[in-house]
């Protein structure tokens, strides 16, 4: 959500249209905001009320935070993986979330427990420690997708 330090937009272009640039690596690129996302672009209230947050991040009406530009999104935003793993109970509840730095987010205190005391127990740098995160939630009775 925080993306608003790296992506700025220079100046409007069109009615939806903007010239952007990756402050990080000084990139610029044309944003588009998609037809279907447009109404939830209009409202400011968002970005007025969280001014570090990508100016392209909107809510929606089931709690989530959705990118009003993405067939446009710059390369740091395709690179960034957003939650790589959905993790449930057994009878379909959602128990947590895990984003692309492998950080949980978890309301249940045995899946965060669990999660956090194993992560430490492989080596980040492994290439499977995403697959072997997996493997120890299913072995657990969770199911990830």
């Amino acid at each position: 959500m925080y993306l608003g330090d790296y992506i700025v937009i220079e100046r409007q272009t069109g009615p939806f249209e903007f010239e952007a640039c990756c402050v990080s690596t000084g990139t610029g690129f044309i944003a588009r905001v998609v037809p279907d996302k447009q109404h939830l672009f209009e409202d400011r209230t968002f970005t007025d009320g969280h001014p570090r947050a990508c100016p392209f991040l909107r809510p929606v009406c089931d709690g989530r935070i959705v990118c009003t530009i993405h067939d446009t999104r710059p390369y740091q935003c395709r690179a960034f993986h957003c939650t790589t793993m959905l993790v449930y109970s057994p009878d379909g509840t959602l128990k947590g979330k895990v984003n692309g730095s492998l950080a949980i987010t978890a309301h249940d205190p045995v899946l965060r427990e669990l999660w956090n005391m194993n992560l430490g127990a492989i080596p980040f740098s492994s290439p499977d420690i995403e697959q072997r995160m997996r493997d120890l939630l299913t072995s657990n009775g969770y199911r990830v997708e």
